[in-house]
Parts: structure tokens; C-alpha cells; sequence
């Protein structure tokens, strides 16, 4: 694999799993459905985090989807620098 597009890849992987760090933090904090910020945040997000949440058994009033998202790309960056080692 190309070191660049592996460079690439796992900054975008990086900025998916900070994405989704705030999202869960902001999960935490009453935010308007108006903030423009915060919308883009949920836009980007919760198409990782609905299968997930589909998937595991509810909780109560915990999310484990964000931890489970964040543990699965962390993964991707792994396979991604091994092949990129190759």
C-alpha cells in the first residue's frame, strides 16, 4: 500500500474517532437542534453509530455505540499501518 494514501487514510480514520469522542461528549449537555455545529456533528456520526446501535442490546440510559465505533476504527487504523508496513 501507498505510504501516502495509508498517511491519508489514517488521519481520516483519526478525525472520524474525534468526531465521534464529541459527539459522545455532547451527548452529556442539552444543545439546540439549531446549532449548526452540532448538526454537522450528528451528520457525519450517525451513520457509523445507527448499525451499531441496531445491533447491541439496550442498556438503559448508556450509548455503548460510540465506544464500540471508536474500538472498530482504532482496529481499521491498525490493519491499515500493517499493510502499509508491508
Amino acid at each position: 500500500m501507498n505510504d501516502t494514501v495509508a498517511s491519508l487514510f489514517t488521519l481520516f480514520l483519526w478525525l472520524l474517532i474525534v468526531a465521534v469522542f464529541l459527539r459522545s461528549l455532547l451527548s452529556w449537555f442539552p444543545i439546540s437542534q439549531e446549532n449548526e455545529a452540532a448538526r454537522l456533528l450528528y451528520r457525519i456520526t450517525e451513520p457509523l453509530l445507527e448499525p451499531v446501535r441496531r445491533v447491541l442490546p439496550r442498556t438503559g440510559m448508556i450509548d455503548f455505540s460510540g465506544m464500540v465505533v471508536i474500538i472498530l476504527l482504532y482496529v481499521m487504523i491498525e490493519v491499515v499501518q500493517r499493510a502499509a508496513a508491508q
